[in-house]
C-alpha cells in the first residue's frame, strides 16, 4: 500500500534535515588536498600512469556505462519476481528503502574486504584501491537508482549518478551548488545542456581523489594499513550509499506528490 501525502511530506522533511546536516564539515576536510599532493610526489610514475588509465576508462561510464554498468534485470529481481522499473515506481517506499539498504550493506562488506586486501601492500596497492572504490561507488549508486525506479542505462540518469558521487565528496559550497542543480533535474534531463555537464566528469574524479585519497595516507604502512583500509573503504561506500538513497528517495517522493496534485 502506497503512502499518503502526509507520510510523504514527513519523509521529505527528514531528507531536507539530512541535507542541512551535510553542511557540517570536519575542519581537516579543508586541508585534504595538501597531504594528497605529498602522496602524489611519493608515488612512482608508473603507478600514476596506471591510475590515470583506469580513470580514463571511468570517463567512458557516463557515455556508455562501460564495464561498470550493472545488470538491471538481476537488480530488479531483488525487488520481486518479474518486476519492471514501472512496477518499482509504485512500490511502497518502506519496501524500496529495505532493498536499497540491503544493496548498501552488501557493497560495504565488499569494500571492507577490498580495503583490507589493498591495505596490506601499502603505497603500491593504494593507487589500485582508489579506482576500485570508485567502481564500487558507481555500482551501488546504480543499484539504488534501480531500487527507486530510475534506469542507469539511460545516459541522462548516469549524469544524476555522477552528481551523487560529486555531492558525497564535495565541501559545503559544492554540496549547496549540487542540490540547487538537482532541484529541476528531471525537467531538463533530456535537454542538450544537461548532457554537456558530462564534461565535469574529470573534475568529479579529481575532487573525489583529493578528498578521499588523503585519508588513505593512513594506509601507506604495509600490513597496518589493512585496518585503516578496511575502515575507510567501508565508510566511503556507506556515505555514498546514503547520499544515493536520500537524493533518489527525494526525487521519488516529489514525483509522487506532483502526480497527486495533477
Amino acid at each position: 500500500m502506497r503512502e499518503q501525502n502526509e507520510e510523504l511530506l514527513t519523509q521529505l522533511e527528514e531528507i531536507k534535515q539530512w541535507e542541512q546536516e551535510q553542511e557540517d564539515l570536519w575542519f581537516w576536510e579543508k586541508w585534504g588536498k595538501i597531504p594528497f599532493t605529498i602522496l602524489d610526489k611519493l608515488t612512482p610514475k608508473f603507478l600514476h600512469q596506471k591510475v590515470n588509465a583506469v580513470l580514463d576508462e571511468l570517463v567512458q561510464y557516463i557515455h556508455s556505462g562501460s564495464r561498470y554498468l550493472v545488470n538491471k534485470e538481476a537488480t530488479l529481481q531483488k525487488l520481486g519476481a518479474n518486476i519492471s522499473l514501472e512496477d518499482v515506481r509504485h512500490l511502497p517506499l518502506r519496501e524500496i528503502d529495505r532493498v536499497a539498504q540491503e544493496f548498501a550493506q552488501s557493497r560495504k562488506r565488499l569494500a571492507t574486504a577490498q580495503g583490507a586486501t589493498t591495505g596490506f601492500g601499502g603505497i603500491f596497492t593504494l593507487t589500485i584501491d582508489i579506482p576500485a572504490v570508485l567502481g564500487m561507488s558507481l555500482k551501488i549508486l546504480q543499484e539504488i537508482a534501480i531500487c527507486y525506479g530510475y534506469d542507469p542505462h539511460d545516459e541522462t540518469e548516469r549524469l544524476f549518478i555522477v552528481k551523487c558521487l560529486q555531492f558525497s565528496s564535495s565541501d559545503i559550497i559544492g554540496k549547496q551548488t549540487i542540490l540547487k542543480e538537482l532541484q529541476n533535474f528531471d525537467n531538463r534531463a533530456h535537454q542538450r545542456d544537461g548532457i554537456s555537464q558530462v564534461a565535469s566528469w574529470r573534475e568529479v574524479i579529481t575532487v573525489y581523489r583529493d578528498n578521499y585519497g588523503w585519508k588513505k595516507l593512513f594506509q601507506l604502512v604495509p600490513v597496518a594499513g589493512m585496518v585503516f583500509g578496511a575502515y575507510l573503504n567501508r565508510k566511503a561506500i556507506e556515505d555514498i550509499a546514503e547520499t544515493g538513497r536520500m537524493l533518489y528517495k527525494k526525487r521519488r517522493i516529489l514525483e509522487r506528490l506532483s502526480a497527486e496534485v495533477q
